[in-house]
């Protein structure tokens, strides 16, 4: 009888894991994400590919804090193809918006820039436990209030954190 038991017991623990692979690799719906995902500083960077005058990439580069209950801050620098002949040393601030993630651990954020600059809607992924998000621009409004001018563009956060917070 024991013998039959650690047979049986054998057998479930080889095939339970294999059955619950394919259910995941199918997609999952409830991956465990929420707001609270993300908290914290994020570094991030924009690559932005504009179909209009001028035309060619925009880059960007800031850090954004998550506040882990669907707000969102950050401050940026946006860099200028170095068309300028000084350098500023000022990084935008007081760009303030809100998140949401879904339990799938994708999400929507939007980001009012500033009233010279607009605002932008973002459609993200989350990866790696909340360390980096994938993200790109679902829509831009500018200042005037006016959808702006199609465009294409990447967003990578990564996590700031030291090794003992790994």
């Amino acid at each position: 009888m024991k013998r039959l038991l650690f047979k049986g017991m054998l057998a479930a623990a080889i095939v339970l894991p294999a059955l619950s692979g394919p259910a995941r690799a199918g997609g999952d719906d409830d991956l465990g994400c929420s707001n609270a995902t993300l908290k914290g500083d994020y570094a991030f960077a924009v690559l932005t590919i504009v179909a209009a005058s001028p035309p060619g990439p925009g880059v960007v580069v800031g850090l954004g804090t998550f506040d882990g209950r669907g707000g969102f801050t950050q401050i940026d620098y946006p860099g200028n193809g170095g068309t300028d002949l000084g350098l500023d040393e000022t990084f935008r601030t007081g760009q303030t918006g809100s998140y949401t993630v879904n339990r799938n651990c994708t999400g929507f954020m939007t980001i009012n820039l500033g009233a010279t600059v607009g605002v932008t809607e973002n459609a993200f992924v989350i990866s790696n436990g909340g360390r980096a998000v994938r993200a790109v621009i679902a829509a831009f409004t500018a200042p005037n209030g006016a959808l702006a001018t199609p465009l294409q563009s990447r967003i990578d956060f990564w996590k700031v954190a030291s090794e003992q917070d790994n």
